[in-house]
């Protein structure tokens, strides 16, 4: 299974008008070094995929023969480092990345097919919308990403992100 390619949430906003049609770009970089497999993800409206409003590095490695990390970086004045979607990331360094941020962490187990996990309760401080904490769950499988975050006040109360599920992403195409 790779977590790397294009994925669209195109159906899922079709069915529910509750979600918003979200491009996401995975592509593999650093693959060289040994601390974990590196990703690089770009998500972006559709209809302005040249603007992408998120720009991450993952880092996933193996904890066990069952259980892996995926740690969660963002990447601040990321629009100075990376073009839009779809253009080649071959060039990217890790030297070229001065302002990376740690951030969420998730334990991913793998069930057969593919891995599931999340958050661990309130460990990811975050003040978007007047959140205290964030959570996320996701669920990666060979054609498609299942992702709910989810931003909660120090009271327990969701303040932003999806409430109905997750967002259901579906490969469009295999590198």
């Amino acid at each position: 299974m790779t977590m790397e390619g294009p994925y669209s949430s195109a159906d899922q906003a079709a069915t529910d008008t509750s979600y918003l049609n979200i491009e996401l770009e995975m592509v593999r970089i650093w693959a060289k070094r040994k601390d974990g497999a590196w990703f690089y993800m770009e998500q972006a409206a559709a209809e302005s995929k040249a603007k992408p409003y998120r720009q991450r590095v993952y880092r996933l490695t193996e904890v066990n023969d069952s259980t892996f990390r995926s740690e969660t970086h963002t990447i601040r004045n990321g629009e100075r480092y990376f073009a839009p979607i779809g253009t080649s990331t071959s060039s990217l360094s890790c030297t070229r990345i001065p302002s990376m941020d740690g951030g969420l962490h998730h334990h991913l187990a793998s069930l057969q097919e593919h891995l599931s996990g999340g958050t661990n309760g309130r460990d990811c401080p975050n003040s978007r919308s007047g959140a205290a904490y964030a959570t996320s769950e996701v669920t990666i499988r060979s054609d498609r990403m299942m992702s709910w975050d989810r931003g909660y006040d120090d009271a327990g109360k969701q303040v932003w992100g999806a409430t109905k599920g997750g967002y259901l992403f579906l490969k469009k195409r295999k590198y």
